[in-house]
């Protein structure tokens, strides 16, 4: 199964976050793919057959600037392609930031329910007020998804 990694950083911790997810799918046996500044073009091309979001959370709740195209084409051409795709996203925040906290990750699972991808994984929220080592943390999250994409 081929799974398309997308990612938005500011300060290079998600992109860490997808390039290791990238990483442990393929020792699960998954065609994995990641480029942190994927473009439409790019995303189809490589013809997914999952999805996997990997973002942090800017300002008030935003998604980061690297990120914003691939959203802003995704979400302006709703491309067919992408329905009915198994997917899940993994958020980075600071949970001290209150109602903002991991915001980027819910614009990126509505943005999924919109494009009828379907979340077979709650999203996961890593909070950088809690974790220095969110890769690592998130590799137990990771194991369940590998699990969940084989079903």
């Amino acid at each position: 199964m081929k799974v398309a990694i997308i990612s938005g950083s500011v300060y290079g911790t998600a992109e860490e976050v997808a390039r290791h997810a990238e990483t442990k799918l393929k020792a699960a046996g998954y065609q994995a793919w990641h480029a942190a500044r994927a473009t439409l073009q790019d995303l189809e091309g490589f013809a997914p057959q999952a999805l996997l979001a990997v973002t942090s959370t800017t300002g008030m709740g935003e998604l980061p600037d690297n990120l914003m195209p691939l959203y802003s084409s995704l979400r302006d051409s709703l491309p067919a392609a992408f329905r009915g795709l198994p997917g899940a996203v993994i958020a980075l925040g600071d949970s001290s930031y209150g109602d903002t906290y991991c915001g980027g990750g819910e614009q990126l699972r509505e943005l999924f329910a919109e494009l009828g991808v379907r979340e077979v994984q709650p999203m996961l929220q890593l909070d950088a007020s809690e974790t220095v080592t969110p890769e690592t943390d998130a590799e137990p999250w990771l194991a369940k998804l590998a699990e969940a994409l084989k079903g």
